[in-house]
């Protein structure tokens, strides 16, 4: 039985109908990437180990590295861009750069959009909660306190109704 060459996939891609053009084994990250420019999801492990291509599929946290493109067709799917309006950030996104979250920043993508998913079906987790759903989130440079002291001050955030906030990138502004 031959393969087709291409397929099409359509999906909404952070509120957006979008359609691509792939290969039938393209991996989700992949087209979000190279058919897209999305390029904060971030490519790391390629075996669903590290956590940092993570996005929400039909508002569910997945591995998109683990994810075929075909698979999404029709589906919806949130990244890191799309939490927030563009030069906003979202309050998990504010307490991670507020409370020391993140470092080198490649797992970070990843991270926050575990966060999203933890902090929609449990809005107040207590430390083994966080541990317990950032487990599949490899981070090499942080000892994760900073992450988990992140995720109770976005769960404060999000609490008490904060909207994104404008990106500041200097001192003064």
């Amino acid at each position: 039985m031959e393969q087709p060459d291409k397929l099409t996939v359509s999906t909404t891609i952070n509120g957006e109908f979008r359609h691509a053009e792939v290969e039938p084994r393209t991996l989700l990250v992949y087209m979000l990437r190279d058919s897209f420019g999305l390029t904060g999801t971030h490519t790391g492990c390629e075996t669903g180990q590290c956590g940092a291509c993570t996005v929400h599929l039909d508002g569910k946290a997945v591995k998109s590295c683990m994810v075929l493109a075909a698979q999404a067709d029709g589906r919806e799917i949130t990244t890191i861009e799309g939490i927030a309006p563009k030069g906003k950030l979202h309050p998990v996104q504010q307490a991670f750069w507020e409370e020391h979250g993140l470092q080198c920043g490649f797992c970070t993508p990843g991270v926050i959009m575990s966060s999203l998913s933890l902090l929609a079906e449990n809005p107040d987790p207590d430390d083994t909660a966080i541990r317990e759903a950032l487990e599949g989130n490899i981070c090499r440079c942080t000892g994760y306190q900073n992450i988990v002291t992140s995720v109770h001050e976005a769960a404060r955030r999000i609490a008490r109704g904060d909207e994104p906030t404008p990106i500041r990138t200097t001192a003064a502004d």
